[in-house]
């Protein structure tokens, strides 16, 4: 599995663990938690099974909005959000839009969608 423009890398933490850790570095760097969406949670209530799997919607409008001045329907990406799940191996995954496929898909110029690449944000927070 690996679509066009996403980011997937595997997770040490379990899917709450590694959430919250995203969650605590963002807003920690003023970043402003639109949701946090526990998936799993709102699956079973239908009577369905799902594995571990949680969402989390983010973003910081000082950074975003030269995003939506140059190309307003790149709101259509913005907030920035991540999910990490549970597979049926039990391993850990997390999942975002990589910023360079934001920036093509909008045509954005470097200056404007650098904020987009939370890479070192992800890898920060899944050091062991």
């Amino acid at each position: 599995m690996n679509p066009e423009g996403i980011i997937i890398r595997q997770s040490p933490y379990p899917v709450k663990e590694t959430i919250d850790r995203l969650q605590q570095f963002l807003e920690q760097h003023g970043a402003t938690i639109y949701a946090r969406i526990d998936q799993q949670v709102e699956v079973n209530k239908t009577g369905q099974s799902l594995l571990p799997l949680e969402f989390l919607l983010f973003g910081n409008p000082k950074a975003g909005g030269p995003v939506m001045i140059e190309n307003p329907v790149a709101a259509l990406d913005l907030p920035l959000k991540v999910i990490a799940w549970e597979d049926k191996g039990q391993k850990v995954w997390i999942a975002y839009n990589d910023a360079g496929y934001i920036k093509h898909r909008f045509g954005l110029p470097d200056t404007i969608s650098a904020p987009l690449n939370i890479e070192p944000i992800i890898l920060k927070i899944l050091e062991v």
